[in-house]
């Protein structure tokens, strides 16, 4: 069936609207639902943010997901949102400076663990090319404190291992057993 070229460019314009209708809307459910478990994380502290351990280190951030479960993202706060970024690893804790989206301040004492993935929600790399903070947002309002993941895609290879290694001095280490539960970087 051969259409008049107008009629088909009109099909294609109104499927194209209801796609993008489609993804604004679970955009928008996605941000309302985490929005009531997650609470919003700690602004960046004014001041100095003490002696830099590494950094600045150019990556992109991937996402932010409910800890332990790499395909729940977290869309409330823009957390879930991919951006470019520049990382500084701090002794008072991880800046994480976003592109198009609110600054992301990790205190050491909320740090847990860091880690490499192969992905999460967002982008999957595949071999441990994601440095994952595992970290934890204080209770807010109705919001329980809530376990979160972030990854970060370094830019280049080399700075994972810095950025991996920076944010262990963080880490607090619990009756002598490793503080973290990362694999060795490979460089």
């Amino acid at each position: 069936m051969n259409l008049p070229l107008p009629v088909a460019v009109g099909i294609w314009v109104v499927i194209g609207l209801v796609l993008l209708t489609v993804v604004f809307v679970g955009l928008k459910r996605l941000t309302t639902r985490t929005a009531q478990t997650v609470p919003a994380p700690p602004a960046v502290p004014e001041g100095d943010l003490g002696e830099v351990l590494a950094g600045p280190v150019t990556a992109v951030y991937v996402s932010s997901t409910l800890a332990g479960d790499w395909l729940a993202r977290v869309g409330a706060h823009r957390l879930g949102f991919r951006s470019n970024a520049t990382v500084t690893v701090h002794r008072t804790g991880v800046l994480v400076s976003r592109q198009g989206a609110p600054d992301l301040f990790l205190a050491a004492s909320a740090l847990e663990a860091v880690s490499l993935a192969p992905g999460m929600a967002g982008k999957y790399v595949g071999k441990d090319g994601l440095v994952v903070l595992t970290w934890t947002v204080p209770a807010a309002g109705d919001a329980p404190a809530t376990r979160l993941d972030t990854g970060l895609r370094t830019q280049q290879t080399a700075d994972r291992a810095t950025l991996l290694n920076a944010v262990r001095e963080l880490l607090p280490a619990a009756d002598g057993a490793p503080n973290d539960d990362s694999k060795e970087p490979q460089q």
